[in-house]
C-alpha cells in the first residue's frame, strides 16, 4: 500500500447541476493495487498506516487523469493546418496522413507519439478514431498497451466519397473488426469503439453493418462524428433523402448510451432531444471547432435537452492533447456566445474534462478520487518561475487556483500520470 498526500482536487457531485469543486487540502488517499481504498487527512491516514510508503505531492495540484472523448491516432503529425474549413482540410491534411497507416513501417512510429503525446498530456484514458487499416489499429492497441492508457478505440470505416485507398466494404469491415476485437476488446485496459468515420463517407448498408457488429461485441462503444461543419450537414441531408444528421444513425440502431458523437455544433432541437432521449454523449472539441472555423458549440441547448458533453482534444485540428487547453477554449467559447453561451468556472472545466469523459466511456471506476475508484491521477506542478507557478502563488483559493492551472498550464506542467496506482510519466516524483 502506497500513502499519496498532496492538494487533491475532484468533481464527484456534477457542477452543472448544483455540485461544487471538492478540495483536500494536506490530504492523503491510500491505494492498494491501483485502488484507492481510504481518503482523509494526511496526519489521520499516517496514524492508522506507519509503514507505508508515503508519496509527497505537496507544492502541486493533484487531478484525476484526464479523459479525451475525440482524438484522431493517425493525425498527429497533421496538427498545424490552417486557413481551411473541415473538408478542405481534410483532403489537404488528414487523410494523406490516413493514408500513410497502411505502411506498416511508418505507422508504430505515429502509435508511439500518439500514446506518449497523450500520457505526456495528463491523459489518462481516451476514446480514440483508429485508422482505416486493421494492421495500423493493431498497433496502436499495441503502444497503449506498453504504456497503460485506458484506451478505445476501433476500425475507422467508409466506403463512399473519401479517398479511395481508405474505402472498405461491409463485408470486409464486418470481419475486420470482429477479428480486431477478438484480438484486443477486453485484453488489459483495452475496449472496441466501432467506428464510421461519418455518414457523409458511408453508406445505409455500412451503417447497418456498424450496427451489427455493435451487437455482437458486448461492452462495445460507438463513435463517430455529427453536425461539425454546414457544408457536411448540408451534403448528408442531400445524400440521406433530407434526413437530419442524427436520424442517419438513430434508423440503424446507433444513438444510445454507447454513442460518443464528436462535435455537433450545429443541431437541431429535434436532433438534441433525441441525443438526451437516447443517452448519447457529445464530445466537445473546441480548439478543433474554432481552428476550422466550423463554429461555436451550443452548450446550454445542450444542457436543456440532457445531453451530455464533455471534452475532446481532436488532435489533428484540435492544436494539442492538452485538455487544460482544450477547457480554456471552453470558456472562451462560451464567453463569445454571451447570452446564449454558460458562464463556466474551474469546477465546471475539470468536470469535462474527468468525470464527464469517464460517464461518457462507461469507465464507472476513473475520473474522480474517491474510495472506490482506480488511482488514475496527474500532478501538476509547475517549474520555478513559470507562468503557472506565479499564477499558483497569488491564486485566492483552490477553486482560483485550478482556474490558473487552466489558463496558463501546459502539459510541460504534468510532472507524474499514475494508471492504477503505476507511474506512466516520471518528471520529477519518484
Amino acid at each position: 500500500m502506497t500513502l499519496f498526500r498532496g492538494t487533491f482536487l475532484d468533481t464527484p457531485e456534477n457542477p452543472f447541476t448544483g455540485g461544487t469543486l471538492r478540495v483536500a487540502t494536506d490530504a492523503a488517499l491510500l491505494v492498494e493495487d491501483g485502488l484507492i481504498t481510504a481518503r482523509g487527512s494526511y496526519a489521520d491516514l499516517r496514524d492508522a498506516h506507519p509503514a507505508e510508503r508515503v508519496v509527497d505531492l505537496t507544492g502541486g495540484l493533484v487531478l484525476p487523469g484526464f479523459v479525451d472523448t475525440h482524438v484522431h491516432f493517425p493525425q498527429i503529425r497533421a496538427v498545424g493546418g490552417m486557413g481551411m474549413p473541415l473538408l478542405e482540410w481534410l483532403d489537404r491534411y488528414a487523410l494523406p496522413e490516413e493514408a500513410r497507416m497502411a505502411d506498416d513501417a511508418y505507422a508504430p512510429g505515429v502509435a508511439n507519439e500518439f500514446v506518449r503525446g497523450l500520457a505526456a498530456a495528463g491523459t489518462t484514458s481516451a476514446l480514440v478514431f483508429g485508422a482505416h487499416f486493421a494492421s495500423a489499429v493493431d498497433t496502436l492497441f499495441t503502444a497503449a498497451s506498453r504504456v497503460g492508457l485506458r484506451i478505445t478505440s476501433g476500425l475507422v470505416v467508409s466506403d463512399r466519397i473519401i479517398r479511395a485507398d481508405l474505402l472498405t466494404t461491409p463485408e470486409r469491415a464486418y470481419a475486420e473488426s470482429l477479428a480486431l476485437a477478438a484480438r484486443w476488446h477486453g485484453v488489459g485496459r483495452n475496449r472496441y469503439a466501432v467506428t464510421p468515420r461519418f455518414s457523409l463517407s458511408c453508406t445505409d448498408d455500412l451503417l447497418a453493418t456498424c450496427h451489427t457488429i455493435l451487437e455482437e461485441i458486448p461492452g462495445a462503444l460507438f463513435t463517430s462524428h455529427l453536425n461539425e461543419n454546414e457544408a457536411e450537414i448540408a451534403t448528408v441531408t442531400e445524400l440521406f433523402g433530407g434526413s437530419d444528421y442524427v436520424s442517419t444513425y438513430d434508423k440503424h440502431g446507433l444513438v444510445d448510451h454507447r454513442s460518443v458523437l464528436a462535435h455537433n455544433v450545429h443541431p437541431t432541437d429535434v436532433e438534441l432531444k433525441l441525443l438526451g432521449d437516447s443517452g448519447a454523449t457529445v464530445a466537445h472539441c473546441p480548439t478543433s471547432n474554432a481552428a476550422l472555423g466550423s463554429g461555436l458549440f451550443p452548450l446550454t441547448r445542450h444542457l436543456d435537452h440532457g445531453v451530455r458533453v464533455a471534452l475532446g482534444s481532436d488532435v489533428g485540428a484540435g492544436t494539442g492533447f492538452s485538455l487544460l487547453k482544450e477547457g480554456l477554449q471552453a470558456y472562451f467559447c462560451q464567453q463569445l456566445m454571451g447570452d446564449r453561451g454558460l458562464a463556466l468556472n474551474s469546477a465546471h472545466l475539470l468536470h469535462l474534462a474527468t468525470t464527464a469523459g469517464a460517464s461518457a466511456l462507461g469507465l464507472d471506476d476513473v475520473g474522480e478520487l474517491s474510495v472506490g475508484k482506480r488511482f488514475d491521477a496527474q500532478l501538476l506542478r509547475p517549474a520555478d518561475g513559470s507562468p503557472l507557478a506565479i499564477g499558483l502563488e497569488h491564486a485566492e483559493d483552490a477553486e482560483d487556483a485550478l482556474a490558473r492551472a487552466f489558463t496558463l498550464g501546459t502539459p510541460a506542467d504534468v510532472r507524474a500520470v499514475w494508471i492504477d496506482g503505476q507511474l506512466v510519466n516520471d518528471v520529477e516524483v519518484g
